[in-house]
């Protein structure tokens, strides 16, 4: 999969994770754009030949998988980035600026839920059964999320039980992780620079070292904590479109780009109007 050249940012030692990395997003975030209008057109195209002979209707459907790569690759290629920005600033990470007010209220460690992927999956699924219920009770396979088969939901249940099991256990050890705030060494540290600030014989620079080796010690716990989500999250996402045929991972990856640009559109415009304040 390649790595497309108006993404390839990088981080440079010394410098703040928060511009570098808006520029990076804002550049993905039209590259993700640009692929929905593929995935689009893709699925457009499938829908004229899909009354074509079975053999040029499977001949479509693998048209679709080096389209369905670079998508996934893309995924890919953003969370390779997130990994390498939070080895400088993980805590910009978890609380992205770039993303807005209504985003950051549904972010979990850092991103989207693992889980949210099977909701998604079956809003969708259950928007296209209803759109084309006549022809499923005439027997005419859509081809879309509205016709999964009983052998891919029991695979889509299998991998929403263990994902929900993934979730659970790493949620726990963000919030283990959370109240290492009030442990021995952070009260510690807090009492003793107190007394010294009250004295009014800080040793600023012996403080500042302190300071930094103990919450140095939280980050790198930070930074691990992220990075299983992530690879939760692109785990998860693989496997739903493994699951799903060529043409349905398609409507699947609209709805998950759709859903993503539209959220970041909404909550960038209410932000906006939040900042200008009352007229």
């Amino acid at each position: 999969m390649s790595i497309m050249p108006s993404l390839a940012f990088t981080p440079t030692n010394g410098s703040s994770a928060h511009e570098p990395f808006l520029k990076f997003f804002d550049c993905w975030l039209v590259e993700q754009n640009n692929y929905l209008q593929e995935l689009i057109s893709a699925c457009k195209d499938y829908d004229r030949n899909k009354n074509n002979t079975r053999g040029s209707a499977e001949s479509s459907q693998a048209t679709l998988q080096p389209l369905i790569n670079r998508v996934l690759g893309h995924y890919e290629h953003y969370y390779g980035a997130k990994s390498r920005w939070a080895k400088k600033d993980v805590l910009s990470m978890l609380s992205p600026s770039w993303k807005s007010a209504l985003e950051g209220a549904f972010l979990w460690i850092g991103g989207w839920r693992p889980t949210m992927a099977f909701h998604l999956l079956y809003s969708k699924s259950g928007i296209q059964l209803e759109a084309q219920l006549h022809e499923l009770i005439r027997g005419i396979g859509t081809g879309d999320l509205g016709d999964l088969s009983p052998s891919q939901l029991t695979r889509v249940d299998e991998l929403q039980r263990k994902t929900i099991r993934e979730e659970k256990e790493l949620t726990e050890k963000f919030a283990k992780h959370q109240e290492t705030v009030a442990d021995s060494s952070m009260v510690e540290l807090s009492h003793e620079v107190s007394e010294l600030l009250r004295s009014e014989q800080t040793d600023h620079e012996a403080e500042e070292e302190r300071v930094e080796s103990t919450l140095a010690a939280k980050e790198e716990g930070w930074e691990e904590i992220l990075q299983e989500a992530d690879d939760i999250r692109v785990r998860t996402l693989k496997g739903v479109i493994e699951i799903l045929t060529p043409i349905q991972a398609v409507h699947f990856l609209i709805a998950a780009a759709e859903l993503h640009l539209r959220l970041h559109d909404w909550g960038k415009k209410r932000d906006d109007r939040a900042h200008r304040g009352p007229h």
